[in-house]
């Protein structure tokens, strides 16, 4: 199981749609997802489920359970909901996460591990993990980096969106001192609106500044994506012939190439 985690200290920057219509694509390409909602909001989860029904979820069956000492001793059978499409699993998440995603993550002892010790004990059932993480560098993103093997970078092009990246670069090198597999797999360009001028200024200042660690894959600001959504469906499933489901599938490709050559690198050194 390959596990990529998306990280940025600003919100709105598509981290949940990504995922939500990531995990479309990689599953109609015959992949097993399991998707891991560590953001309190709960956004991803609600996507798929709805609300009501995760704002209603107990913390046993919620990826809280993890992160509470006085339930070591419970089962996690409960953790992973399947969803309304073959192969897409969800760890959901909700407001009782909110207390356990305190901003030290330096401090968080042996619950640096209590993610990565979970997907390790999922990774024979799926192929791809994607952890979608809050919009801060608190304890939550911090362990999805100790979980994760690749980390993506969703940023929209202008000046909020790359704000703050120096902040998410410096945790990555951080977090590798506890997980060596960790690595930058890029930024995302996202919610693009090809029109104004400053979005194209802003695409091309992080391409000049990052260069090959920006993906060839943008993210634009599309109505499909929110329809989608709305109607609680990955691009794929809902519209499939869209330039949306088109972009999202020349993301899975792009995504799982990379990691594929860096899986290479790693077993050729």
């Amino acid at each position: 199981m390959i596990t990529f985690c998306l990280i940025n200290q600003k919100g709105g920057c598509g981290k949940s749609s990504t995922c939500f219509h990531l995990s479309g694509a990689l599953a109609t390409s015959g992949m097993n997802v399991l998707l891991v909602d560590l953001d309190p909001q709960g956004s991803l989860s609600q996507g798929f489920l709805g609300p009501a029904l995760v704002e209603q979820m107990p913390l046993i069956e919620t990826i809280a359970l993890l992160f509470d000492e006085n339930s070591f001793f419970t089962g996690r059978d409960g953790l992973v909901h399947s969803t309304s499409f073959e192969r897409i699993s969800l760890c959901p998440a909700n407001q009782l996460l909110a207390p356990f995603n305190t901003p030290q993550p330096e401090l968080t002892g042996q619950f640096q591990y209590v993610v990565r010790e979970f997907l390790n004990e999922q990774k024979e059932r799926f192929d791809v993990c994607l952890i979608d993480c809050p919009p801060n560098l608190y304890r939550c993103s911090w362990t999805a980096m100790v979980a994760a093997d690749e980390v993506i970078i969703p940023v929209p092009p202008e000046d909020f969106g790359t704000q703050g990246l120096r902040a998410v670069h410096q945790s990555i090198l951080y977090a590798r001192q506890l997980n060596h597999r960790l690595h930058r797999l890029g930024h995302l360009i996202s919610r693009r609106d090809q029109r104004l001028v400053i979005h194209r200024k802003y695409e091309q200042s992080l391409r000049n500044q990052y260069g090959e660690m920006v993906l060839e894959t943008v993210i634009p600001e599309t109505s499909a994506f929110k329809v989608a959504l709305t109607c609680r469906k990955p691009v794929e499933y809902h519209d499939p012939h869209s330039a949306a489901a088109q972009i999202t599938r020349q993301l899975a490709n792009e995504i799982l190439t990379l990691a594929a050559r860096r899986q290479s690198k790693r077993r050729v050194a």
